[in-house]
């Protein structure tokens, strides 16, 4: 219909006025829904000059897609250009709207994600806190937008193992989505897999297999099987699966999530990487080194140009690279990896613990991998 619409509007109204603009974006929006990235990012680009041109780049119109971009990087992994984009757009918002007016708070909330996805968590709690309250106060506690918020500062509770605070948060934005949504709904879903990444975090396997297997069931149903939402519980279910023991199933899981990630999202995005850090892992337990050690070299490289040097995926992929060094028995590997970035503040303790271990080899790793795994599931929850 947006085709047609648009159309229509070219030919009746030309190709740079506001109506045919506005379908451009909402056309964007439609291709960012079905993880078509490439014909969004044309589509917002495209809506942007347009809107520029004709209402200056500081009209609400156009800080609307400047925000809409932001959220296209950050699906696309550009996490850089997400942030020019959102700072713009607050800027613009604040001053145009006030810095209470629910667009404004939703580039806020938007902010919060990019940061938390930076590994900036005490800037992506102010940002969160600050949404939470303004959409408390505009739209009511039961609104959609602050159940949103509210899911979000669940998902950042529990990066920075805050479990009591994040259950708080994640029951609340699962009952108001359910009764504002219904149990099917995506936003419903959403909840039920970070409820799911809980549960596993807090060792209760049995309730996180059944989140993770009801949001998955819903996704396939609502988006379809290859859609990035559904492969990110896939690969929170692998998750599950490696921390049951089933290591078979895993495998499975992880190849599945792996390919539809790389034809979705490309080789190089962050959430890709996520998953092949996480075949890394389990071919460790599995005792297939070379394999391993493929899948980190490849983690490690891709988190360094997309997250950089000091992001705690990168450090823990280091840490967990040099461990498999140490199995193989390439300690001079294993020590180059181990003393990665060694002032950093969230190395310290990883690498004292690693440290004790070269001093004691007959200890076996098994609890250093977890602590190092805690660290890098900071990327894991979506």
């Amino acid at each position: 219909m947006y085709i047609r619409a648009l159309a229509g509007l070219q030919k009746a109204l030309g190709p740079d006025h506001t109506s045919t603009l506005a379908t451009i974006n909402n056309l964007g929006g439609l291709y960012r829904d079905q993880d078509k990235l490439d014909e969004a990012e044309q589509m917002y680009t495209r809506a942007l000059a347009g809107r520029e041109k004709a209402l200056g780049p500081d009209h609400t119109s156009a800080l609307h897609i400047v925000n809409n971009l932001g959220l296209l990087y950050c699906y696309q992994g550009k996490l850089d250009k997400a942030e020019q984009m959102y700072i713009r757009a607050l800027a613009g918002r604040e001053k145009a709207l006030g810095p209470d007016h629910t667009s404004t708070l939703d580039t806020v909330n938007n902010l919060g994600n990019l940061y938390r996805d930076q590994g900036k968590l005490h800037k992506a709690e102010q940002m969160f806190i600050r949404a939470l309250a303004g959409c408390e106060k505009a739209l009511g506690p039961d609104h959609t937008s602050t159940l949103n918020t509210a899911n979000n500062l669940g998902i950042l509770y529990c990066n920075q193992g805050k479990q009591d605070e994040a259950e708080e948060m994640y029951i609340r934005a699962l009952a108001g989505c359910v009764k504002a949504l219904g149990p099917d709904h995506t936003s419903t879903l959403d909840t039920v897999n970070n409820l799911g990444n809980l549960y596993s975090d807090q060792g209760k396997l049995d309730e996180a297999e059944a989140m993770y297997t009801r949001a998955l069931a819903g996704y396939e149903k609502a988006l379809g099987p290859d859609h990035t939402s559904t492969l990110t519980t896939v690969n929170n279910l692998g998750s599950l699966y490696c921390n049951q023991g089933k290591q078979d199933e895993a495998e499975e899981i992880y190849i599945r999530a792996l390919a539809g990630r790389e034809k979705a999202l490309g080789p190089d995005h962050t959430s890709t990487l996520d998953t092949v850090n996480n075949l890394g892992n389990l071919y460790s337990d599995q005792g297939k080194l070379d394999e391993a050690e493929a899948m980190y070299t490849r983690a490690l490289a891709g988190y360094e140009k997309a997250l950089g040097p000091d992001h705690t995926s990168t450090l823990a992929t280091a840490h967990n690279l040099g461990l498999l060094y140490h199995d193989q028995g390439k300690l001079d590997e294993a020590e180059q990896k181990k003393a990665l970035e060694p002032n950093h503040a969230s190395t310290l303790a990883t690498v004292n613990n690693f440290e004790n271990h070269l001093d004691n080899p007959n200890q076996r790793q098994w609890k250093f991998r977890k602590v190092i795994r805690k660290i890098w599931r900071t990327r894991v929850t979506k």
